[in-house]
């Protein structure tokens, strides 16, 4: 059995924060940031906006174009890294904001940009357990709220967003076709908030040495992204049996342009097969993958039987590819 999606929903933030506005933050300009990155404008929450609620927000979009009750869910899974609160889970946040009505499982995932293409995986296995018949799985995130806008190399490159599918099983041979999740946490200060947990609680001390900011070491973090990412594509379409231009859509995390372009050429595919929004939304950690596939959901460029290729890579460090064949009707047929 496996689990297929039957609904999308995204939301971008209604505040921009655009290159020209970055100028008056940090020593920087817009072809500088447009050259290095393919970023124009990123979203960015207002004051007393949280993860959950722009995850209400695509839930609902996802829910309605699924057409299903928030009543009908038995799961909910968040993949983010600026939760609400360290806790309870930013699930169950939703949970409430959707008012479903009965208690049901919620929980959150961690894996940073890969954390809706890990969530895919659990809950698609949850799914073909038979206990649970409709999944909400949400990529939500307002990294805003640890960037430092006085780092020039990572306050140009994050915003907020957040995607949203629901989930269903299938005995059909579309849906969800396979998954490989991986990780490496000898690397894991490539990319890390080093303050806020428990190893450094937060403290006056912490705060004033700026601890509580995402820390990045983007050199690095390029090559191990393009590589990574290339190997774990070959990887999950061999396990899929599928050949790469058996492909119809690549959805790779929108981290920066450069990235997306050199993986697609290493892999071979043709321009016109790479979705890209990362002009306009920044990289937005786990929402890029839902957000992206979305968009193109809902440009009616899916139609049922189309093969879907997905690869993140993220803090942790993790990766992860995941093979789809879309089932949901074309939006607009």
């Amino acid at each position: 059995m496996n689990a297929r999606i039957t609904g999308t929903g995204s939301v971008l933030p209604d505040t921009k924060l655009t290159n020209a506005d970055l100028e008056s933050l940090v020593e920087t300009d817009d072809e500088w940031i447009v050259e290095r990155t393919g970023i124009r404008e990123r979203g960015k929450v207002e004051e007393g906006e949280a993860t959950s609620h722009l995850a209400a927000r695509a839930a609902r979009g996802a829910l309605e174009l699924a057409g299903v009750d928030p009543s009908e869910l038995d799961l909910i899974v968040v993949g983010t890294v600026s939760p609400d609160m360290i806790t309870p889970a930013t699930a169950c946040f939703l949970h409430r904001h959707l008012r479903v009505g009965r208690p049901i499982a919620c929980f959150d995932i961690g894996a940073a940009c890969s954390g809706f293409l890990y969530g895919l995986e659990v809950v698609s296995d949850m799914l073909a357990s038979g206990r649970y018949r409709r999944a909400l799985l949400v990529g939500g995130e307002t990294i805003t709220r640890f960037i430092d806008y006085e780092d020039r190399g990572t306050c140009i490159l994050f915003g907020d967003a957040a995607g949203a599918a629901i989930l269903e099983p299938t005995d059909g041979p579309g849906g969800v076709r396979s998954s490989l999740l991986k990780a490496d946490g000898e690397f894991w200060d490539l990319i890390h908030i080093p303050g806020g947990g428990s190893l450094q609680p937060a403290t006056t001390s912490m705060i004033s040495q700026r601890q509580q900011f995402l820390r990045m070491n983007g050199r690095q973090v390029f090559k191990l992204a393009v590589q990574n990412l290339e190997q774990i594509s070959h990887e999950v379409l061999d396990r899929t049996g599928w050949a790469l231009e058996d492909v119809d859509h690549v959805l790779v995390h929108q981290a920066n342009l450069r990235i997306i372009e050199v993986v697609a050429s290493r892999l071979g595919v043709p321009e016109e097969k790479v979705h890209v929004n990362i002009d306009r939304t920044g990289n937005t950690s786990a929402a890029t993958i839902p957000t992206l596939l979305d968009e193109v959901n809902r440009a009616g460029k899916l139609k049922p039987g189309d093969k879907i290729l997905c690869a993140a890579f993220g803090a942790g460090l993790t990766w992860a590819a995941v093979t789809i064949e879309w089932t949901a009707p074309q939006v607009g047929s």
